[in-house]
């Protein structure tokens, strides 16, 4: 999708720039505009870090790294692992409830909650849901739906283990809600809690 990104870029350019002919043209802000629309729709945007090295825990700066316990086609699990020597903090953070965030899956990166996985760090053992572009995904992984999108969050429940806390942030808390629903069905252990932030339930 490159070169037509870069072709629709720069027609776009064409027809709003004040020193081009065809600016004056009938129609050239609506020719342009829609260009402009394909160049973004079809632009690869570089996939930003989440960059989170420490954090402060009770004070005593600790560090962090990525780790990747599951890597599927749509998506990766994302485990932030605090080190230190202090074993006063080390005890203290062994304790801590384990926080499980599902990113939305809405054509945005996980990394836009890095100031909450950040903040979450402090007090929480976390992992995030960090999907994958689908544009990259080959053809030969298949399709993904929402039965495989509730699957996936199954999946990464169980991998955490009883002691799980789920947070959703948008998009996901209905795929969420409906993973847990099915748990529950199925006789098998639910999250100790659920948080479904600005999502499209009614709670009534």
């Amino acid at each position: 999708m490159a070169p037509f990104s870069e072709f629709a870029s720069a027609t776009a350019k064409l027809y709003n720039h004040p020193l081009s002919p065809f600016t004056h043209t009938p129609m050239a802000q609506r020719v342009s505009a829609g260009f402009d629309l394909a160049h973004r729709l079809a632009k690869d945007y570089e996939k930003p870090e989440f960059g989170i090295r420490g954090v402060l825990v009770d004070g005593v700066e600790v560090a962090v790294q990525e780790q990747v316990p599951i890597t599927k086609p749509f998506c990766r699990l994302l485990r932030f692992k605090r080190f230190t020597d202090n074993p006063v903090v080390l005890e203290k953070m062994k304790s801590q409830p384990t926080v499980l965030v599902v990113a939305p899956l809405s054509g945005h990166h996980s990394t836009l909650l890095r100031d909450t996985v950040r903040a979450l760090l402090q007090d929480h053992k976390v992992l995030i849901t960090d999907w994958t572009d689908a544009r990259t995904v080959p053809l030969e992984a298949g399709p993904f739906h929402l039965n495989d999108y509730v699957a996936y969050v199954q999946e990464f429940i169980r991998f955490v283990g009883p002691e799980v806390n789920v947070i959703s942030v948008c998009q996901p808390t209905v795929p969420v809600l409906a993973a847990v629903s099915v748990l529950a069905t199925h006789g098998e252990f639910t999250p100790r809690t659920l948080t479904l932030l600005g999502g499209p339930i009614d709670a009534r």
